[in-house]
């Protein structure tokens, strides 16, 4: 089992959903970078549990605790190693679905795969997994604003409402994070409703990096928009992603979905601000899509580890619409791309290298 991200700019993570602690090892961090704990936390704090009525009921406090890797407030160079106690497990709730598939989630393919799975919550399948990525996110994102890269994120779509108009600023301020105020209403509606029927529904969260150098990405075998879809299409749930025009660029010609380019830069951004695999200065803009959460609270059929019929009935405690919190690990990927790409770019041209050893 792979559990390795990056090249330069690296982390793993490790734990289950109902195990001891869940956390993270991230290395390639130059030595010098001012770690901000309190900003790490704050950035947990975003993801975690039990905040509102829209979010799963799983009240973790998601405390982090640094282990190695920095002294005096400062990275050392050495491997950072973060560690997050898990402290309100329910285990008996999943005892009933021991030796059963729930629909929708990775037991099928984890049990077939391994011969054997951890049935608490999934595991290492839970998505409570992604509370490691937030926190080597927030250390990328320490280096990022350092470097003057800023990565932000919020909820585009809930349940087919679409937002209108983006205002990243209100995000921080909205229980669902939306980026349209005028939206809110209507989807947050949509996730009680969801909620209250004992079902779930999918959303769409807009990532967004600003003041990106040209040149981060290879051309061929490493491609920024590449990498940058391997890093979403591994977040739990997400089923698709899009950068820049996506879809809809399919359905444009070339001369409507060209770049155009006048000497203050890109008159328009239907590229997402990747060409050719690398970033070309300008905004990258993905929209990130998220299935509905599969643990709903709806009787449906399924089999056993015997191959035998059975009726699945869940338990537990689980978001109506996991795209919400969902978006804040979206943000925290992106980030961690961008942090490995631009240390791989430091070394493209031999200009670079004279710099920092002659």
């Amino acid at each position: 089992m792979s559990n390795v991200f990056g090249k330069k700019f690296t982390f793993s993570t490790f734990g289950e959903s109902h195990g001891k602690a869940i956390g993270c090892v991230v290395d390639g961090v130059p030595a010098g970078l001012k770690i901000d704990e309190s900003y790490i936390q704050q950035e947990l704090d975003r993801r975690k549990p039990g905040q509102n009525k829209f979010a799963t009921a799983r009240n973790e406090g998601d405390k982090v605790e640094v282990l190695s890797g920095v002294f005096e407030g400062f990275s050392t160079g050495t491997p950072i190693a973060l560690i997050i106690f898990n402290e309100n497990q329910k285990s008996k709730d999943y005892s009933n679905i021991k030796d059963i598939f729930r629909p929708g989630h990775a037991d099928f393919t984890y049990f077939h795969k391994y011969g054997l799975r951890d049935y608490r919550g999934g595991g290492r399948s839970s998505a409570r997994e992604t509370a490691a990525r937030v926190a080597a996110g927030a250390i990328a994102k320490l280096m990022l604003k350092e470097l003057g890269v800023d990565v932000k994120s919020g909820i585009y779509s809930i349940a087919g409402i679409e937002a209108e108009d983006y205002d990243f600023s209100y995000v921080e301020q909205s229980e669902i994070y939306t980026l349209d105020k005028t939206k809110e209403d209507k989807q947050k509606e949509a996730i009680l409703n969801a909620k209250n029927s004992h079902d779930s529904v999918g959303g769409v969260a807009l990532v967004k990096v600003q003041n990106v150098p040209i040149g981060l990405g290879e051309p061929l075998y490493y491609k920024l928009d590449a990498i940058l879809a391997e890093a979403m299409m591994g977040i739990n749930g997400v089923k698709a992603i899009e950068i820049g025009e996506g879809f809809n660029s399919s359905n444009l010609n070339g001369s409507t979905n060209n770049d155009l380019i006048k000497e203050e830069g890109f008159l328009t951004n239907h590229s997402g601000g990747i060409l050719g695999g690398i970033s070309n200065g300008d905004d990258i803009n993905l929209k990130v899509y998220f299935k509905p959460t599969p643990s709903i609270f709806i009787a449906q059929d399924t089999v056993d580890i015997n191959n035998k019929e059975h009726n699945c009935a869940l338990k537990g405690r689980h978001d109506p619409c996991i795209a919400v919190r969902g978006s804040v690990v979206a943000e925290s990927m992106a980030a961690l791309v961008i942090a490995d790409m631009m240390l791989l770019g430091m070394s493209s041209r031999m200009e670079n290298v004279k710099k920092v050893f002659s």
